[in-house]
């Protein structure tokens, strides 16, 4: 069994009651069946807390006010873990902010940008994410694995980590790339043509994949970003909503950017832009690491519903959508932003998308119906500008 993780992986650790928002509020904890056995068989005072902390149909913890996990105490520690021990933990507890995704033989285990920790050293990091593989003992087989597919998709993800972290191009250079590459494997995949794709990869491997041309910054880019962000923040008002206050994050970024003219809002963009490039180009990294991380997690699961080019769709559009609340909040701060209002902003859109299947299948979903080059033709805010 073959084993990956980030190269940051160790550099974890989780700070309890320190946390600025901690992962036992805000939305239930599941309950996997065999925890869930264990605590029916504990007796004592734990055992009776257990018995009345537990929604046993649901298979989750009930919650106090302000949607507490009934364990969760004044000091934002665990009850369960201080007097039973780490070991009394359910698997959604014990694992967070692992995430793991599991094909045949392989087992990819990344950290959740949903918690801050993890936010934290991501957005401060400034070298490029490697990842590193080990093996183990364990043999494995999945009935109907399309293993012809998964090892397509691996293979083009090597590819687009590779542009996607080449920084002599703008990351909307690269960006542009990575989604007419997926693009470019979703057609030959539904034209059952997986076997033509090393010749692609080699191509785009070689800088061959796309026109110069295609990355002048222009008027038309900044005139289509606005309807184009209107809808987009439709759709994720349709999505399940985990936490109150996200509501609050979409109604604030409306309010600042999205009820003017396109003229008010292509002024905002260009001054934002140029913001951005002088006082936090720090930015330019952090973009490429959010589009790292959704990639390396995300893409090879194309390998189970055949959505490549929405998966690299959906990584654009992780990136535009934190870039434009970061606009907002810059409004609101009166033109200043600081690395702690990044970091709140990528957790809290990764809580939202990333910890609700229902959210990331329609998220998937409304990223097969935008067409590839609209995503990349209304990104970033490079200036200047021809308005």
């Amino acid at each position: 069994m073959r084993y990956t993780i980030p190269d940051y992986y160790q550099h974890f650790r989780c700070t309890a009651d320190r946390c600025e928002d901690t992962c036992c509020a805000g939305w239930q904890i599941a309950i996997d069946g065999r925890s869930l056995r264990r605590y029916a068989r504990i007796r004592g005072r734990m055992g009776r807390k257990l018995r009345k902390s537990i929604h046993w149909n649901q298979a989750v913890f009930r919650q106090k006010e302000g949607k507490r996990c009934a364990f969760l105490d004044e000091d934002n520690l665990c009850r369960m873990y201080a007097e039973l021990g780490k070991n009394s933990l359910c698997r959604t507890c014990r694992l967070y902010p692992r995430h793991i995704e599991e094909f045949e033989g392989v087992r990819e285990i990344t950290l959740s940008l949903s918690c801050p920790a993890v936010a934290k050293i991501l957005m401060n990091r400034r070298e490029p994410v490697a990842y590193l593989s080990y093996e183990k003992e364990g043999e494995e087989s999945y009935e109907d694995f399309d293993l012809l597919l998964y090892s397509v998709l691996a293979d083009a993800r090597e590819v687009v980590l590779d542009l996607l972290k080449n920084r002599a191009l703008p990351v909307e250079q690269r960006e542009e790339q990575m989604l007419s590459l997926a693009d470019a494997v979703q057609k030959r995949y539904t034209d059952g043509m997986l076997f033509s794709c090393q010749e692609l990869f080699c191509t785009y491997g070689n800088g061959e994949g796309t026109s110069a041309a295609a990355w002048e910054p222009d008027g038309r880019r900044i005139r289509a970003r606005l309807p184009f962000m209107v809808k987009l923040f439709s759709c994720l008002d349709t999505l399940e909503l985990l936490r109150e206050d996200w509501k609050n994050c979409l109604d604030e970024t409306r309010a600042f950017l999205h009820m003017g003219t396109a003229d008010s809002y292509a002024g905002t963009c260009l001054e934002f832009g140029t913001w951005l490039k002088e006082q936090m180009p720090e930015w330019e990294i952090q973009a490429e690491q959010l589009l790292v991380y959704f990639i390396f997690t995300y893409f090879c699961g194309a390998a189970y519903d055949g959505r490549i080019s929405a998966k690299a769709k959906l990584a654009a559009v992780s990136r535009m959508v934190i870039e434009e609340m970061l606009m907002a909040r810059w409004m609101k701060n009166e033109k200043m932003l600081d690395s702690e209002d990044v970091i709140e902003t990528v957790y809290r859109y990764s809580r939202e998308i990333e910890h609700s299947d229902k959210n990331l299948e329609r998220m998937e979903r409304i990223m097969e119906i935008v067409p590839a080059n609209l995503t990349s033709s209304v990104s970033g805010f490079v200036p200047p500008y021809t308005v």
